[in-house]
């Protein structure tokens, strides 16, 4: 179950609808131009800078954001990146969702050493454990565990902590 607060929607429409008395409008737009702006640039420094300075995203030291990473434009400061992660080419992170009777607002919690592959959408309220890896293309509607390689749309766990320690050392002894 993924963790986020509910918001129930008001005056008889949908959550959307009322998106400037959940998010103040300059702040949107503030967000949108720090990361229109990051996810063309190649300077991976620059982008962790623009992310923690001004989306007051926790951003670990040597992460790297690939290019067209999106992180969530109401609510970047609900997400928080390990040390030494890579985040994939055209990774949407969103720390809420607006539906027709609700929005909802949840933490984003990846872990250090954890790689999320190309093309992956990670939905608020999920934590994915150090050391996992997330195949691209990916929906990630629950926790991932520590060490795990998981992918698919929903997410699945394709092989364990356990499995993915008896593949590495298969590859390392030949």
């Amino acid at each position: 179950m993924r963790r986020t607060e509910r918001y129930p929607a008001r005056e008889g429409a949908n959550s959307l609808w009322h998106i400037y008395k959940t998010v103040p409008f300059f702040k949107v737009a503030k967000n949108f131009a720090v990361i229109q702006l990051s996810r063309y640039t190649p300077f991976i420094p620059m982008k962790n800078f623009l992310f923690r300075t001004f989306l007051k995203m926790e951003v670990g030291n040597k992460t790297s954001f690939a290019l067209m990473v999106m992180p969530d434009v109401m609510f970047p400061e609900r997400i928080k990146v390990g040390d030494n992660s890579i985040i994939g080419f055209n990774t949407t992170i969103l720390a809420h969702e607006y539906l027709i009777n609700e929005y909802r607002i949840g933490d984003v919690i990846i872990g250090k050493n954890v790689l999320i592959g190309a093309n992956t959408t990670i939905l608020p309220g999920v934590e994915i454990g150090d050391g996992a890896i997330i195949s691209a293309a990916s929906l990630v509607n629950r926790d991932i565990p520590p060490g795990v390689f998981a992918g698919g749309n929903p997410v699945k766990i394709i092989f364990t902590l356990e499995q993915m320690i008896e593949r590495q050392q298969k590859n390392e002894n030949g």
